[in-house]
């Protein structure tokens, strides 16, 4: 892929948007930026996608792809991220890729393996072991802190606090992935949820 990439991530109350350019002279982000919004991001995102594509000079349909974080996260900001990229996608005929927040948190890694972290509430964690090429080594999975700490191989590189800022980590995913033909058309693209919502583990519990 050469152009134009636009990277979503509403999946916790600190999002971001990314703008990132993939050239023959090498790929770079061109801005990022940070959301705030504990309430959530469906009434803000499009007024900030706005923002910065007109700081560039840009339209929409100047955007070659688009990219959003797919979860593990809020249920709710994940629709939302996902939808708006998969919707913006559909009205400018453009391709979609979705990327996993374990994975893009693994990219800040400095070492051969990566175990990212992520609060999952319920007393449980969202946590999975990348190698340095964001290969997945072992699975993402939903489980308490402690018992996850003791599956990991040995030097494994913990990031239990992850940068809040991913859409720019997101982009550079996602580039390679259309550099790779891997990029999907909106309708083939699906959450990363990795456990079942609040209200379904809530029925469950009661049942």
């Amino acid at each position: 892929m050469t152009g134009l990439l636009l990277a979503i991530d509403t999946t916790s109350e600190f999002g971001s948007l990314a703008l990132f350019l993939a050239g023959a002279e090498g790929d770079r982000v061109l801005e990022e930026v940070a959301m705030h919004s504990p309430d959530g991001f469906a009434h803000v995102m499009f007024h900030e996608i706005e923002r910065l594509l007109a700081r560039h000079n840009l339209k929409i349909t100047d955007v070659e792809g688009f990219a959003a974080a797919a979860g593990p996260g809020s249920f709710t900001g994940v629709r939302v991220g996902l939808t708006a990229a998969k919707g913006l996608a559909e009205a400018t005929g453009r391709k979609v890729v979705a990327v996993s927040n374990l994975q893009a948190i693994a990219s800040f890694g400095t070492r051969a393996l990566r175990a990212p972290v992520i609060d999952a509430r319920r007393g449980d964690i969202f946590g999975a072991v990348y190698a340095a090429d964001l290969l997945l080594v072992a699975p993402e999975v939903v489980m308490k802190l402690d018992d996850w700490l003791r599956t990991l191989p040995a030097g494994t590189e913990v990031t239990d606090d992850p940068p809040k800022l991913l859409a720019g980590a997101i982009a550079r995913i996602a580039a390679r992935r259309f550099q790779a033909g891997l990029a999907q058309d909106p309708a083939e693209i699906d959450a990363n949820y990795v456990r079942r919502s609040d209200a379904e583990l809530m029925w469950r519990d009661k049942v």
